[in-house]
């Protein structure tokens, strides 16, 4: 009889450890004594350890959630709110703490810590905000513009035709300059609503490659500059949207004559990599380099969220919109690779994309 209420206990105990792995939240029980006693899967993906254990002061350093289990401990009402676990890896978190019945009824009751991870929806409120935000200054700029010359040519320079002409021009600009954020506005938002849908036609990166520097050329010389391609004869081509990745390397491009030196060389170099590490398919690498100021590695983790600009005001001067490298990233998500920037301050900047290349 001791036998099978000691197997009844054990499958009961697996039963319970079933369900809570099974759900999404984080949850962390609690002794009396601030000792963590059991967590479930998603618990130690949170935190990046198995606890049990250990004492929840050395798991998780926020005083809230020290004292709000402190709080339940000695017969405070339940605590919820959102609580940041610290580094290494930052997380949001909602926080409910829950007092469970001791099993001693001497002794003070459990807690069960429940944690769900809202990092990711908190980040997307703070990109849809920033965006909107971003958006509204980057058009109230050149509208505000054209505003005032039309009320300056309907008044006091109506009949001045010099002031007409030049007026004209620069509005002229800043119509283009709103075009092209519109035009790169609906084309994340078309790249980004088909991410999901990997492309399946033959691109021949070479022609695409050759195609691009051939159009650039004429800029690059306008600033003492070449474009030099090293391509082999022998280069594969890779699966993808024709279209697509012209848009990619062409920013990359026209972004490395915009702000590299003058009278300095861009190389774009393209190689087969074969199968690197960590990929399922062998991969075809294209970098492209300009010699420069470089950028500063703080300013690289950043260079491909929307409207984040290194140079705000020589980046305006150019034209761009701060949205091109967003959609570089978000084209080459959309053909399954990936991209890698590197700079020394100073000297140079490459941007290498790895592209899949059929089997």
């Amino acid at each position: 009889m001791p036998k099978l209420q000691s197997r009844k206990k054990a499958g009961r105990r697996a039963f319970e450890a079933n369900i809570l792995d099974g759900l999404t939240d984080a949850v962390i029980l609690i002794d009396e004594n601030r000792i963590i006693v059991d967590v479930n899967a998603a618990a130690i993906d949170l935190l990046g350890t198995d606890a049990k254990g250990l004492g929840l002061g050395r798991v998780i350093n926020n005083a809230q959630v020290i004292k709000a289990v402190d709080t339940v401990l000695t017969g405070g009402n339940g605590d919820q709110g959102e609580v940041l676990l610290p580094p290494p890896v930052s997380r949001n978190c909602e926080m409910r703490v829950i007092a469970l019945p001791a099993r001693n009824p001497t002794k003070a009751n459990w807690i069960m810590l429940v944690l769900r991870d809202v990092t990711d929806a908190r980040k997307t409120e703070q990109m849809r905000t920033d965006f909107i935000s971003n958006v509204s200054h980057e058009l109230r700029s050149p509208v505000s513009s054209l505003l005032g010359f039309i009320e300056t040519l309907q008044g006091p320079a109506h009949d001045d035709a010099d002031a007409r002409d030049r007026f004209l021009g620069i509005m002229a600009d800043e119509a283009r300059r709103m075009t092209s954020l519109v035009n790169d506005l609906l084309t994340l938002s078309r790249v980004e609503a088909d991410e999901h849908i990997r492309p399946a036609g033959p691109v021949n990166i070479a022609g695409v490659l050759a195609e691009i520097s051939t159009v650039l050329m004429a800029r690059a010389q306008m600033r003492g500059m070449t474009i030099d391609l090293r391509i082999p004869d022998d280069l594969p081509q890779v699966t993808g949207d024709k279209e697509e990745l012209i848009q990619v390397f062409r920013n990359l491009i026209d972004n490395a004559i915009s702000y590299g030196s003058e009278n300095t060389s861009i190389q774009v170099v393209a190689e087969n990599q074969g199968q690197v590490f960590g990929t399922p398919e062998a991969m075809l690498a294209v970098s492209v380099t300009n010699q420069g100021a470089g950028i500063n590695p703080q300013d690289i983790e950043r260079l491909t969220e929307r409207f984040y600009r290194v140079d705000k005001g020589r980046s305006r001067a150019t034209g761009g919109t701060g949205l091109g490298l967003a959609i570089v990233k978000h084209i080459i998500g959309h053909h399954r690779g990936n991209l890698e920037i590197r700079s020394t301050p100073g000297e140079n900047t490459s941007f290498t994309v790895c592209l899949p290349i059929p089997k």
